[in-house]
């Protein structure tokens, strides 16, 4: 068995932190604690209520997105994924976005289970010097990217504030992209506001899990072993002034209809609280990774249900953005793009300098595999064929006063 290792740094974070309302709002909807006592309630809901929830005016309650995610709305996710797609192009019109991430280190602390970065396993690590770092994101914005996300593993070592705000300034002194975002280890609101101040608006964090239970199974060891000190980081950062909170759970480690409840009582606690930032939801469903070999995954999200998931969650989020991965193959992209996704990654490369490589063995381990691997310029023909408009740069930031 694995040693857990929690470092006294998580949970000082906790005990230092100001009031989270997070935290409060999942305890009192007993979403994480007694994840089964859901059952029930999912099983209460008929045909008919899932009507009224159809037609209903679009907005989040807990009964609602109970009800859309029921066994039974499984019978109506025609009339549900029209009513996403007619709402999307009624609040988002025809864009989509596009962006890359790039990865700075695949150095990480945590072992994490599912991941191809988890520090038990013997891999091909690699951290990028800020030099690395600023060519690689120079190949992506020749590509015609203006959005990034900058990604790493818990590697605190290498990639801390210090580094991050030295590259964001050097991104937008270069003026590369209209949009810096990270996903990274979960800071304090005073890193994050050092961050903000250095050019990066966005922040991503994926819970992993919301049932707790499930969640100290897959992380062994390490400082995300602390269920709460993850949960807190979105506050974090909107309580820094960050415009930009991605939400999401990694579909396949627990039951998908449980996820879904616990990201809208999320999302809807976030939007109420710190209405100046923006939600967006990603939908990562789980991906073989280098070494996870035998890791057994008991709850595959099948495609109807990752489409009953996202309608749902667009019904009750008509204004939250909804981001889909390379994670998905060429042909289900093609056709999950018009349910209600208003951002797409393309040409992912998911280790640290896999832009600056050519063909053949990457000299670094990547966090999981890529199913799409269609470029920039293949995935805007494709937007344009389905009948979008691929959108490079994002203007909310100018209109916003940013730089």
């Amino acid at each position: 068995m694995t040693e857990t290792f929690v470092p006294r740094a998580a949970g000082d974070a906790i005990k230092a932190a100001p009031r989270r309302f997070v935290l409060e709002a999942l305890g009192e909807a007993d979403a994480t604690r007694r994840p089964a006592d859901w059952r029930d309630r999912l099983d209460a809901a008929r045909d008919d209520g899932v009507r009224r929830e159809i037609a209903a005016k679009p907005g989040f309650s807990v009964k609602r997105l109970t009800t859309l995610v029921s066994p039974a709305a499984s019978a109506h996710i025609e009339e549900m994924a029209a009513r996403a797609v007619a709402l999307t192009r009624r609040r988002f019109g025809n864009a989509i976005s596009l962006f890359a991430p790039l990865y700075l280190s695949n150095y990480c602390v945590n072992r994490c289970r599912y991941c191809g970065f988890n520090a038990g396993r013997r891999h091909r690590r690699r951290r990028l010097s800020l030099d690395e770092a600023f060519a690689e994101a120079k190949i992506l914005a020749g590509g015609g990217f203006r959005e990034i996300l900058l990604v790493s593993g818990e590697d605190r070592a290498a990639i801390d504030t210090e580094y991050l705000c030295a590259l964001a300034r050097r991104l937008r002194a270069g003026n590369l992209f209209s949009s810096v975002s990270v996903e990274i280890h979960v800071e304090s609101e005073e890193n994050y506001r050092r961050l903000f101040e250095a050019g990066i608006d966005g922040v991503t964090i994926f819970q992993e899990t919301y049932d707790r239970d499930e969640y100290a199974l897959w992380h062994a060891g390490g400082p995300k072993t602390v269920y709460e000190n993850r949960l807190i980081g979105q506050e974090n950062a909107a309580r820094a002034g960050m415009r930009r909170l991605g939400l999401g759970a990694l579909l396949g480690l627990t039951d998908w209809r449980f996820e879904a409840l616990a990201l809208g009582v999320h999302a809807s606690t976030l939007l109420k609280r710190y209405w100046r930032s923006k939600v967006s939801f990603s939908f990562p469903r789980i991906r073989p990774a280098e070494g996870g070999e035998g890791v057994l995954f008991r709850h595959i999200v099948a495609d109807r249900d990752f489409v009953q998931m996202l309608a749902a969650l667009r019904l009750c989020f008509p204004d939250a953005g909804m981001t889909l991965s390379t994670r998905e193959s060429p042909a289900l992209r093609d056709r999950l793009i018009p349910l209600g996704f208003t951002q797409i990654s393309a040409g992912s490369r998911v280790n640290p300098g896999g832009y600056n490589e050519n063909d053949g063995e990457p000299s670094s381990t990547g966090q999981f595999s890529v199913s799409d691997e269609r470029g920039p310029a293949e995935m805007t023909a494709v937007l344009r064929r389905l009948g979008f408009d691929p959108v490079w740069k994002d203007w909310d930031a100018g209109f916003g006063g940013g730089a």
